[in-house]
């Protein structure tokens, strides 16, 4: 519960944090127990993970990654990654150049080496190639 207080954990994030302290089946019980009252849940945890690295200029390749990472099955990561931005009014293009304007500020790009750089940073970030090609003119 003290975990749970903090911020939202994904079933496999808990289950690595305690597994050395309890025993598999209990522990196991009692994430099952968590998740049927509603305490935890990986669905609002990926929503409120998505919505967290969307503010911090990361794209939706990456945040599907880290969803992964943390045993969030890909289609509930999928769903998140196309949910969070419609709530938020934004698309994923939009953060993409709000990514660069940070970055790089408003100057356009002076050559085709600076374009370059500016795309390799924004698949580094995890926009997908739709996102860093829109800013490549």
């Amino acid at each position: 519960m003290n975990l749970l207080a903090r911020r939202e954990h994904s079933r496999l994030e808990l289950f690595r944090k305690l597994q050395r302290r309890f025993d598999r089946r209990d522990l196991d019980q009692a994430l099952d127990k968590l998740a049927d009252e509603g305490l935890q849940s990986d669905e609002r945890f990926s929503l409120s993970f998505t919505r967290e690295r969307l503010l911090r200029g990361q794209g939706p390749l990456r945040i599907v990654a880290e969803l992964r990472a943390r045993g969030i099955p890909a289609e509930m990561a999928s769903r998140a990654v196309d949910v969070v931005p419609a709530e938020e009014g934004t698309s994923w293009s939009e953060q993409a150049e709000l990514a660069l304007q940070r970055k790089y500020g408003d100057a356009d790009a002076a050559d085709l080496k600076e374009r370059a750089r500016r795309a390799r940073f924004l698949a580094y970030r995890g926009f997908r190639s739709d996102d860093v090609r829109g800013f490549d003119d």
